[in-house]
This record gives C-alpha cells, structure tokens and sequence, in this order.
C-alpha cells in the first residue's frame, strides 16, 4: 500500500476503535470478578502495586440503590441530572473513565477511601462531599450544590457504592493519574499543536471543541473554550493534563503516546483560552500570584502575544448567562 495513503487510513481505523471501545464502555462493559491493572507511584496521589477495579456487579434494589443509580446517572450526564449546577456540558465520566472505575483515571472508588483530607487548593480538610463541590465549581465550570443535597447525596452513595471492600487508604493503588516523569525537553506550543493534530483532533476537534454524537449528547468533550473546564479546574494545571492524557489518551490507546509528547500536547490544550477562574480578583496578575503560582499553570502567562486569561468568559458558563 501506497505510504501516504496507508498513514491516514491507519489513523481512521484507529479512531473508529477508539469511537465502539467509547462507546462500549458507556453502553456495556463484560462483567468480571476483579480486573487488575498496574498503578505506577507517584510522590502525591498515586500509590505502587497493583489496583483491583470493582466487580462488575448489579445496583441493589430498594430506595438506596435508586440513590445509588441517580448518582450513576448525575456522574455520565451531569448537564441532564443536574442541570442547576453545571455550566458547560461535561461529564464526570469525561475524566473519570468507565462510569468512575478505571484505575490510573481517577477513579471514584479511590477517591472516596481517600477523604476526609487536607488540600491546599483551598488550605482546609476536606469531606469528600465538598471535594465534589469543588469539581462542580471548576470543572463543570458551574455552582456548587449545597451540602446535603440530593445531587451531592447520589454521588456520595454512588461513590460508595463502588468502593464497596476497598480498604480506607489515601495512598490506594490505582487514585488519581500515573506520575510522570519530567520531560527531557521543556514542553513546547508548537511541537504540542502537531501531537495534537495527528492524535486528537479527530475526536476532539481541530479549535478543541469536542464533538456531539448523533442524539445530540455529548460525544468527545471540548478542551478548550467557553464549553470547556474553567481555569480553576485541576486539568488546568499542565502537570495533570500531561499524566492523564499519557494514561489515557487516545481514547483506548493509553500509553502509546510517548512522555514528551504528552507534555507537549498538555502544554499546547492548556495555552488555549477558557472560561475564568471563579476565584478571579479582577486581576490575571494577582490572580496569577494568589492562585497560579506555579510553572504547571499557563493562566496569566503569554502565549503567541496573548495574555491567557486576560479575555476569558465569566465562570459559570451557561448558569451565568441564565440559559
């Protein structure tokens, strides 16, 4: 086969597997006793050994399994089940692979043995209920609900409903992404647009807007952009965009992208404009200084003679502007 032909059409067939394993794994998964997967180590939030995802296994019946399918339904379609709260169209499931199960994609059995604790993001211990209020806050880029909810109560019992025989253990194999190492060579804008047009643009689109399926509901999620996490999320830091696309991404075909190109093509998804931090100041400097210190974030730095975050949109995206 003629090379120029054969390199795109290995790419198509790739993104079609990639398209029925999504597919697959929101629709049916086989069931199985224990699967087993392998967690690296990490300094903060990813322990050695080996992490056993929860078996597959069905819902009870009764009034707390129908909290429990609630929560299930508020984790894979937040902007349906929990239209008051969210203001882009996110999932959790977007980062949160296989409805919260998939170890290395910060799963929510890990999490939920993981809390209470301490987070310096806001510089207080933290119940694992508030720590859902932040993900509303900065990734679905919209309102807390308060304590006590229902929303927060379905998580809550979803959550547990899947650690069900993990053993309490903020250091479980399997919690947040795999650590990567630093790259040889510091992440770069360009050599990230060019990961970025060869591996994700398919799915994702080529200005980051994600893509719908055909019902109309969300397909690939948008990276970048008014629909997308705001700069307050924890994808925003570069660090965690880098671990969790190495992992994971593509879609299906987690760690076939080399480590330097997962930082390149991190770096490159987060120079990109998106909705405000929700803690903004009423300055990208001070807001910078208070919030972004750090080399992992590009808010407030200059990208291509763009200020990044001197533009963005309020937060609060579709519950700001009352649609």
């Amino acid at each position: 086969m003629n090379s120029r032909v054969a390199f795109p059409l290995i790419v198509v067939i790739l993104a079609i597997a990639a398209v029925g394993i999504w597919i697959a794994g929101v629709g049916h998964r086989e069931s199985s006793k224990t699967k087993t997967v392998v967690a690296m180590s990490t300094k903060s939030h990813v322990s050695s050994g080996t992490a056993s995802v929860p078996a597959e296994r069905p819902i009870p019946d009764g009034d707390f399994g129908r909290v429990i399918e609630q929560g299930r339904k508020i984790f894979n379609d937040p902007a349906i089940y929990a239209k008051s709260f969210v203001g882009n169209p996110l999932r959790c499931a977007s980062c949160h692979l296989d409805e919260g199960r998939k170890a290395g994609a910060s799963p929510m059995w890990a999490a939920y043995v993981s809390y209470p604790a301490y987070r310096s993001k806001n510089d207080q211990v933290n119940t694992f209920a508030e720590r859902l209020q932040g993900c509303f806050r900065y990734s679905m880029n919209g309102k807390p609900p308060p304590l006590g909810d229902p929303v927060l109560v379905a998580l809550e019992a979803y959550a547990y409903w899947l650690a069900q025989g993990m053993t309490i253990n903020p250091k479980i194999a399997g919690r947040g992404f795999p650590s990567l190492a630093k790259p040889t060579l510091a992440p770069d804008y360009q050599r990230g647009s060019h990961v970025y047009t060869a591996r994700c643009a398919l799915c994702h689109g080529a200005n980051g807007g994600g893509q719908r399926a055909a019902n109309g509901s969300l397909a690939f999620p948008p990276l970048w952009g008014d629909q997308s996490y705001n700069w307050g999320a924890g994808m925003a830091s570069v660090k965690n965009a880098a671990e969790f696309i190495k992992a994971n991404m593509p879609l299906g075909l987690g760690g076939s992208l080399s480590d330097q190109d997962a930082w390149d093509v991190a770096l490159f998804v987060d120079s990109h404009e998106r909705p405000q931090d929700p803690r903004y100041t009423g300055s990208v400097e001070q807001t910078r200084i208070r919030f972004h210190d750090s080399a992992e974030s590009m808010y407030g730095q200059t990208v291509n003679g763009y200020i990044l975050g001197s533009h963005s949109t309020p937060s609060g995206g579709v519950l700001q502007r009352g649609e």
